[in-house]
């Protein structure tokens, strides 16, 4: 027991760390009667470690009473599309590959156990960043992902 309330705690502390999410707009997909309807969501942000890079995310957001109380686990749907939108310098820790698989921002899609995770790659070969979209669980995670790939360009 005390094992799981650690892990709980522990979610909850991660689920706060990383970059914060704008919400730049939404569709209502299903209208629902009692309650918020069911919608796709579209957040901003700023990788927290790379200047002049902005991704967007799109997902699902259940409605209905679950959904305006927050007790409603949402889908795994997602997508993303990540930019430039100045001029990118990597640190020696990007560059190096010490940081491959950093997770860049996490959202809580569920009361406690699942939550939308970007992490970020560094292809040195073809000088770009790949964000990777996905939906994880304590028990058990989700296949459906989503991937953006941000060429490093000079800025002018």
């Amino acid at each position: 027991m005390k094992y799981k309330v650690l892990a709980v705690l522990g979610s909850l502390l991660l689920i706060s760390l990383g970059a914060r999410a704008e919400q730049i707009g939404s569709v209502d997909t299903v209208f629902k009667m009692i309650g918020p309807d069911h919608k796709i969501i579209v957040e901003a942000f700023d990788d927290p470690d790379v200047q002049n890079v902005t991704c967007y995310v799109s997902r699902a957001k259940t409605g209905g009473i679950k959904g305006g109380l927050g007790l409603a686990e949402d889908t795994s749907d997602a997508a993303i599309s990540c930019q430039q939108v100045g001029p990118v310098e990597l640190s020696e820790k990007i560059k190096s590959g010490k940081a491959q698989g950093d997770v860049v921002f996490q959202k809580r899609t569920s009361l406690v156990f699942k939550k939308l995770q970007v992490v970020r790659f560094y292809d040195a070969k073809r000088n770009t960043l790949a964000y990777l979209a996905y939906s994880d669980k304590v028990v058990e995670g989700s296949p459906k992902n989503a991937v953006s790939a941000v060429p490093i360009m000079p800025w002018k």
